[in-house]
C-alpha cells in the first residue's frame, strides 16, 4: 500500500515538535507523531472505532537531510496493520 498525494501533502507540512496530531483526509482518519524538528515520522492511517482508536495501516518515514535541515530524500515505509 502506498500513500496518496492528498495524504502526503498533509504529512510534508511542519507541525509542533514532538507531538501527536490527529486529522482527517478524504475518507481516512490520520494520526501521526512528529520529531524534534516538527516533521511527521510515524503515521497510522485508517478509520476510528467507537473507542477512538484508529484501526488501519502503520507507516514510518525515513528522511535524509542536509546539515542545514533541508530534506533531500524521504520514504514512507509500510509496517503493517495497526490495532
Amino acid at each position: 500500500m502506498e500513500l496518496e498525494e492528498p495524504v502526503l501533502k498533509i504529512l510534508r507540512k511542519k507541525y509542533q515538535p514532538s507531538s501527536c496530531i490527529e486529522t482527517h483526509c478524504n475518507h481516512y482518519d490520520l494520526s501521526f507523531k512528529t520529531d524534534r524538528e516538527g516533521d511527521a515520522i510515524v503515521l497510522v492511517l485508517g478509520r476510528k472505532d467507537d473507542s477512538g482508536q484508529i484501526k488501519g495501516e502503520r507507516f514510518t518515514r525515513r528522511l535524509r537531510q542536509m546539515a542545514n535541515g533541508r530534506i533531500v530524500k524521504e520514504f514512507w515505509e509500510h509496517k503493517g496493520k495497526s490495532s
